[in-house]
């Protein structure tokens, strides 16, 4: 759990300002080792100054993915690279949005002022966080914050995830209950697909709701033993390749996104093999991010086409709880990280 934090002068959420204009000490959730939750805690941190090419942004809202659930854990293997013992980054949170608070040397894109949202190299769930100037867009006018944070990791995901779904195909999504799937499903129903998705018995109604025609709760059923597909999008591979093979139609395609360590290794190997053998191609999903990639969804939720799938809002304090939400399977689409206290009017230049 989060320990109870002194804050300065002016209460919660009022850090002192220092003659620059920035507070002396901002708010972030930080862990010094991988673990459950109870190894995060609020901290009072130093501003971040932004270098070449970076911009401070002043976080609104940091939507939680698993992602920040497996690198708060350290499992699987790969959420350690770059930090084998021990967190190589003090701070999770990747997907913000905001305003800029201050930019960096050639820095042309933005200015002080501006509401963003993207995907950043972690660090979200504080205060302030600093991101380099590529990775980020302007916020759309349509979007709340909240909103425009839960897109930048998902939308990539879900876009080309589901970029080769044409009318009339089977598509399956297991884990579709989480953000990527439910952007995924409403995507794979928008190209015509008959679309199943795959997640627990508590996530069955929200599977529903984003548009799926028949859903499976993964504990009572096998879904590599249903009618084949022409489209198996995984959001958490563990199964063998010979079941990920069956439950395709000639020439179907099964791309994962996430898993356990030896099934993506297998993919990769023996799926590949099986795949050319048999006519069914098997994969990993290697996802393009960046503003590029994510702002097609955005647009399309702004229209109105797609919709924002927010289960609720936790503040900085409730990280901890945010994660295990997320991280124990129980989120119903995306989480949201509300930091509470920016608005353009905090904005400054350094």
């Amino acid at each position: 759990m989060s320990r109870p934090m002194s804050y300065p002068a002016g209460g919660p959420g009022k850090p002192r300002r220092s003659q620059t204009g920035f507070h002396d000490g901002v708010r972030a959730v930080v862990y010094d080792r991988y673990g459950p939750p109870e190894v995060l805690r609020v901290e009072e941190v130093p501003v971040p100054s932004p270098g070449a090419g970076q911009v401070l942004v002043a976080v609104v809202a940091t939507s939680v993915n698993l992602s920040d659930w497996e690198c708060l854990r350290g499992t699987p293997f790969y959420a350690r690279l770059g930090g084998l013992t021990k967190p190589r980054r003090r701070t999770l949170g990747s997907d913000v949005a905001g305003n800029i608070a201050a930019v960096g040397p050639g820095v042309t894109t933005f200015r002080p002022g501006d509401e963003v949202y993207g995907e950043i190299p972690m660090g979200g769930f504080a205060d302030y966080a600093l991101a380099p100037e590529s990775a980020l867009a302007h916020k759309p006018e349509g979007l709340t914050f909240a909103q425009a944070s839960t897109i930048p990791q998902p939308g990539p995901i879900a876009i080309q995830g589901t970029a080769t779904v044409r009318s009339g195909q089977r598509v399956l999504i297991n884990g579709a209950g989480g953000g990527s799937g439910s952007f995924a499903i409403q995507l794979a129903k928008r190209a015509g697909a008959h679309v199943t998705g795959v997640d627990n018995e508590e996530k069955l109604d929200q599977m529903r709701a984003m548009g799926a025609d028949d859903v499976v709760d993964y504990r009572t059923r096998d879904f590599t033993r249903l009618e084949p597909f022409d489209l198996v999008l995984d959001m958490v591979a563990h199964r063998s390749v010979f079941a990920y093979r069956r439950a395709l139609a000639p020439g179907g395609r099964y791309r994962c996104v996430g898993g356990s360590v030896p099934a993506l290794l297998r993919v990769l190997t023996i799926g590949v093999i099986l795949g050319r053998l048999t006519g069914r191609r098997m994969g990993v999903l290697a996802v393009r991010p960046g503003p590029a990639n994510f702002q097609p969804l955005a647009d399309l939720c702004v229209s109105g086409e797609v919709r924002v799938p927010i289960d609720r809002t936790y503040s900085l304090d409730e990280v901890p709880q945010a994660l295990a939400h997320v991280g124990e399977g129980r989120a119903l689409g995306k989480v949201v990280v509300k930091t509470g206290r920016h608005s353009p009017g905090d904005s400054t230049t350094l």
